[in-house]
């Protein structure tokens, strides 16, 4: 089966929106691009961050796995997945069965740089004391989960959009 749609996955602050969008423009007007986490809030009818502290993390859980099912079905995608996502192996086997698997990395020294920038407050995983304290604990953590899931790795660190794209397209192409 040819898989028509890309999934981008990796940590918070790795690229994924950003470079998702910009890929879904160099791929055409029949591409859509699709935020699960922006699904999430759509289902939920709230922002992620009241979602954590009102209903906790496992509701959210509930809901990204129906956001994935969701975005896994649609055709011709590209699709920003949560952080989170490939903390359950359904989420991924949903996304396997239609898109590349992209796994966008990047330092955590970056991460903290473009995540300080944003307000760390928009991340519930690290709105705590010592953020990249935090980044580090959560990124050894999910990192097993990460390249189990991806078939295309690409580190974003130092890197334009339209070079991480170019290796997106040569990858996936194959």
């Amino acid at each position: 089966m040819i898989k028509e749609s890309i999934a981008l996955i990796g940590f918070m602050a790795t690229g994924k929106s950003t470079v998702g969008k910009e890929l879904k423009k160099y791929l055409g007007k029949e591409y859509k691009f699709i935020e699960t986490d922006q699904l999430i809030v759509e289902m939920a009818g709230k922002s992620i961050p009241i979602i954590f502290s009102e209903d906790g993390e496992d509701k959210f859980r509930e809901y990204e796995v129906e956001a994935c099912k969701k975005a896994a079905k649609s055709k011709k995608a590209v699709i920003s997945c949560g952080g989170g996502i490939v903390l359950n192996k359904v989420n991924v086997e949903n996304l396997k069965k239609t898109c590349h698997i992209v796994l966008l990395t990047a330092s955590s020294k970056e991460i903290y740089n473009r995540v300080m920038k944003d307000g760390k407050e928009t991340r519930p995983v690290i709105d705590k004391e010592g953020p990249m304290k935090e980044i580090e604990s959560a990124l050894k953590q999910r990192e097993p989960y990460y390249n189990m899931s991806a078939e295309i790795i690409i580190n974003t660190t130092d890197k334009t959009i339209d070079e991480i794209i170019g290796e997106i397209i040569k990858a996936t192409m194959k």
